[in-house]
């Protein structure tokens, strides 16, 4: 078990390192003229976007970013709604949700022509040929209330009766929901999670026993942060480093604890939607996602691990090959029978 410690301070300093090569091998703009440009993308990364990440392109691009914060479902009905004249350009989605937009037809691949950072990405960051690709890596484990409080060790403290009313876990609308059932599968069954994910019979059995004494199921990830900030929440059982370790840095009595038993891993994906307005400018935006510039400010700000080599992993980072990723393509599959099995648990 590990409980992630961050210098922000250091962090910026790693960010600072990378600055001289601002946006090199920025694509030349063929649509100048485009202005505003729409980017959908997660609702809980508006305030570093909007205040730290989108200036840096809006200045070297000369335009403005209008900014569509909501989940990557959400995002996901409204390209479908607009499939004949998309009012996004730019996409940012978890995986499994961008494989169904894959699959639907809703985006359209990244080049190393037009984004030159995609080839400096590990093959395993590039999707379906340069459908999409990673620009982060957020790391998952179990978020706690940290004062007068020890770390969770094991996923399996999430079923000790001494926390019972005191666990949250997301629902499974949420991509992080998987984490538990991942977790519950992986404790009924004894298996590795590369075998155990695909057990869910056996998860859903464990979970079923869990479900009675949980405080909240959320959807809305503030929310449940806010009762584990107060203490009312002991442990959120499947966190994002980019959710808990935010509210650490300013000052919360919250820390994200990687169990014995295992992390996950959760990239997030960036695309072009297929016929977006901006053009080549969509592809300068992507490009920008994937340069070190921005990483390294994300690094810093939403605590993620870069996926560009050239942007430094600051230190107290999980190496993300260590943390394990489930086969998304079964998830995104099996996600919607999943959400109506859990829904009906006592």
């Amino acid at each position: 078990m590990s409980s992630w410690q961050v210098s922000r301070r250091g962090i910026l300093k790693a960010s600072a390192a990378t600055a001289a090569g601002t946006l090199l091998g920025m694509p030349a703009l063929v649509r100048a003229d485009v202005k505003e440009v729409v980017i959908g993308g997660p609702a809980g990364a508006t305030k570093y976007f909007t205040a730290d990440v989108f200036p840096i392109i809006e200045k070297q691009l000369g335009i403005k970013i209008l900014y569509e914060g909501t989940n990557s479902l959400t995002n996901l009905q409204k390209m479908t709604a607009d499939q004949a004249a998309p009012k996004m350009s730019v996409v940012i989605m978890d995986d499994p949700v961008m494989l169904v937009a894959a699959k639907n037809g809703l985006i359209s691949p990244i080049t190393a022509a037009g984004s030159p950072n995609l080839g400096k990405l590990a093959a395993a960051n590039v999707h379906q040929d340069g459908m999409w690709a990673n620009y982060q890596m957020p790391w998952a484990g179990i978020a706690y209330y940290s004062k007068d409080a020890k770390a969770p060790t094991n996923w399996a403290d999430l079923w000790d009766p001494a926390s019972a009313g005191k666990v949250i876990i997301p629902s499974l609308h949420n991509t992080e929901g998987v984490w538990a059932l991942i977790a519950a599968a992986r404790l009924a069954t004894g298996k590795p999670y590369k075998e155990a994910q695909y057990e869910i019979d056996a998860g859903f059995k464990k979970l079923a026993a869990l479900k009675p004494s949980l405080l909240n199921v959320y959807t809305d990830a503030p929310q449940a942060i806010n009762l584990l900030e107060q203490g009312e929440a002991a442990m959120i059982g499947g966190q994002f480093s980019a959710y808990t370790l935010i509210r650490k840095a300013a000052g919360s009595p919250v820390d994200l604890a990687i169990p014995a038993d295992g992390g996950f891993a959760m990239p997030s994906g960036i695309t072009k939607v297929k016929n977006g307005p901006a053009g080549d400018v969509a592809d300068a935006i992507v490009n920008a996602f994937l340069g070190p510039e921005v990483q390294g400010v994300l690094a810093a700000k939403a605590f993620v691990t870069p996926t560009n080599p050239d942007t430094p992993r600051p230190a107290g980072y999980p190496d993300a090959s260590q943390l394990f990723a489930p086969d998304w393509a079964f998830v995104a599959k099996e996600r919607a029978g999943w959400v109506d099995r859990w829904n009906q648990l006592g």
